[in-house]
C-alpha cells in the first residue's frame, strides 16, 4: 500500500455553497449512463409526486407516523456544484461530499460557507471516471478515516482505487495522511468506473466496482484475478475479509455497480446495477455469481444474467425489463417520520431523471412503489441525512450540480 499520492489541499474554493455476511444483502441496479429519458414534473418546495405507488405486498416498513406518504417537498441544500456523485457526514453532522472532477469538499463551516477541500493530484476524471463514491468510517471520531473511490494514475496506468484519507478529528478540517488501500480495479475509458464503498452491519467495507467495459478474454466480471465488475468486501486497510469466498472477493458477475445500501433496522443489504440496453438489476448481496459476462470483444447484447451460461447464476431481486432506467446510487428510507415509508429502497436515476422507490420486504422481495422526483434532471446519490431527511445529489456539470433537501408530506390514517 503505497501513502500519499501529492493532494491539493484548499482551504477555500470559490465554488460549492449553499449481522453476519450471511444475513446481509445488497441491492444493485443498473444500465448506460449516456442519453434522456424525458422526465415528469415535480416541483420545488411542494408536489413531487408522479406514478407512486403507497406500498404492496411484502412491502417493508410502516411503523411510527400512521398514515401515507403522499408527497415530497424538495429544497437546494447545496448548490455551485460540478458533478456531485456521494455524500456523507461526520459524527458531528459536518456534511461531505465528492465532485467527479476531482474535489472531496468537507463543509467544515458549515454549507452556506465555503469547504476545505481535497484534490488528489493523481486522479484521472474522464468520461464517467473521477472521484467517486464516498464513506465515513463508524468510528470516525477515534480513527479519522474516510473513504474515497476514484480513478488515479499514481502508479503509471491508470486504475480505480480506494482511498482511506486520515482526517483530523472532529470536523475534518485537515488532512492527516493517505492511504491507498484498494488498487488496482481496472480503468480503461473511464467506462464503468462504479465505485461505492459503503460499511456493512458487519463492520466491514462493501465495495461494489464497475467492469471497465473491458474486452479481453477472460471478461472482468468473470475473471477472479481481476477487481472488475465485483462486490468486494474488506477491512479497513484494504484486506480481504473473513468469510469471503475468494480474496477480497464476495460476489462477481457485476456489470456496474453503483448503488449500495443497507437496512439498518434488518442489517438487509441491496445494490443498483448499470445493465446495458435491458435489465438495469436491484440485487441481493448474497455470495456468487450474478452472470453478467459480455465476451470478447464486449458484447453487451447478452443477458445480464446469463442463466444459459451461467445455471447458478443468481437472478435480480428485481429487473426493469426495457426501457432501462440508468440507476445510480441507492438508499433506504427509515424512520418514523417517513410514515409507510420505514424502510423503502431509493433509487437514483441517470437516464430517467427520477428517484425511484421500491418495497422490500425481510426476504428482499421487491415491489415498484413508483416514480418520484422528477423535475430535478438526472439524479446521482441519495442518502439519509442525520436529521432524518433524504438528501439527494444530481448530475448537473460546471456549477449546476446540487445536492437536494427531500422531505416527506405525510397525510394522515383516515383522512
Amino acid at each position: 500500500m503505497s501513502n500519499w499520492g501529492g493532494e491539493t489541499l484548499m482551504q477555500k474554493t470559490s465554488r460549492g455553497f449553499l449481522g453476519l455476511v450471511t444475513m446481509s444483502c445488497l441491492m444493485i441496479a443498473g444500465c448506460g449512463e449516456s442519453g434522456g429519458c424525458s422526465g415528469c414534473g415535480t416541483g420545488r418546495s411542494g408536489a413531487t409526486g408522479g406514478t407512486g405507488g403507497t406500498g404492496g405486498s411484502g412491502a417493508g416498513g410502516g411503523g411510527g407516523v400512521s398514515g401515507t406518504v403522499s408527497d415530497l417537498e424538495v429544497t437546494p441544500a447545496i448548490s455551485g456544484l460540478d458533478k456531485p456523485w456521494d455524500i456523507a457526514w461526520l459524527p458531528n453532522e459536518t456534511v461531505l461530499v465528492t465532485e467527479r472532477p476531482g474535489r472531496l469538499n468537507v463543509y467544515v463551516d458549515g454549507i452556506d460557507q465555503e469547504p476545505f477541500v481535497i484534490a488528489p493530484n493523481d486522479l484521472v476524471a474522464n468520461g464517467e471516471g473521477g472521484m467517486l463514491g464516498l464513506e465515513v468510517d463508524p468510528d470516525f471520531d477515534s480513527n479519522g478515516y474516510v473513504y474515497v473511490c476514484f480513478c488515479s494514475d499514481l502508479d503509471g496506468d491508470t486504475d480505480v482505487r480506494l482511498v482511506r484519507y486520515e482526517l483530523s478529528t472532529p470536523n475534518g478540517d485537515s488532512m492527516v495522511n493517505r492511504t491507498n488501500i484498494v488498487t488496482g480495479m481496472p480503468y480503461t475509458s473511464g467506462r464503468h468506473s462504479g465505485c461505492r464503498p459503503r460499511f456493512g452491519p458487519d463492520g466491514y467495507l462493501w465495495v461494489g466496482t464497475g467492469d471497465a467495459a473491458f474486452e479481453g478474454t477472460p471478461t472482468a466480471p468473470q475473471d477472479d484475478n481481476s477487481l472488475g465488475g465485483k462486490v468486494l468486501r474488506v477491512d479497513r486497510n484494504g484486506d480481504a475479509a473473513p468469510g469471503n469466498d475468494a480474496g477480497r472477493l464476495f460476489s462477481k458477475g457485476h456489470r456496474n455497480i453503483q448503488g449500495m445500501a443497507f437496512r439498518a433496522a434488518d442489517n438487509l443489504g441491496m445494490s443498483a446495477e448499470h445493465g446495458p440496453d435491458t435489465d438495469d438489476e436491484i440485487n441481493l448481496l448474497v455470495a456468487g455469481n450474478f452472470g453478467w459476462d459480455p465476451g470478447s470483444g464486449y458484447n453487451e447484447s447478452v443477458p445480464m444474467t446469463d442463466t444459459d451460461k451461467f445455471p447458478d447464476a443468481i437472478e435480480a431481486a428485481f429487473s426493469t425489463g426495457r426501457p432501462t432506467l440508468a440507476y445510480s446510487g441507492a438508499t433506504f428510507i427509515e424512520g418514523e417520520r417517513w410514515a409507510n415509508w420505514d424502510g423503502v429502497l431509493a433509487v437514483a436515476t441517470l437516464k430517467a431523471e427520477h428517484l425511484h422507490i421500491y418495497f422490500v420486504d425481510a426476504e428482499g422481495t421487491t415491489t415498484d412503489g413508483g416514480r418520484f422526483v422528477e423535475d430535478e434532471g438526472r439524479l446521482r446519490s441519495p442518502r439519509m441525512g442525520p436529521d432524518g431527511l433524504l438528501y439527494v445529489t444530481t448530475d448537473g456539470g460546471g456549477s449546476s450540480g446540487e445536492v437536494l433537501r427531500v422531505s416527506p408530506v405525510v397525510t394522515p390514517s383516515g383522512n
